[in-house]
């Protein structure tokens, strides 16, 4: 963690962040398939239990 100290005295601490990692294009194209698959059944399964509430 990274410490300044600014002109009035205060102390101001930074974080230390993780690497970036670049994801080349075509990598994990099946899991998001499959999130985006997931998503779709849920929102018609919550639009199903709405409508047999109503």
């Amino acid at each position: 963690m990274q410490v300044t100290q600014d002109d009035g005295g205060k102390l101001n601490a930074f974080a230390s962040e993780p690497r970036m990692v670049v994801i080349e294009p075509g990598e994990h194209r099946s899991s998001n398939r499959l999130l985006l698959i997931s998503g779709l059944v849920l929102v018609l399964l919550m639009v199903a239990v709405a409508a047999g509430i109503s």
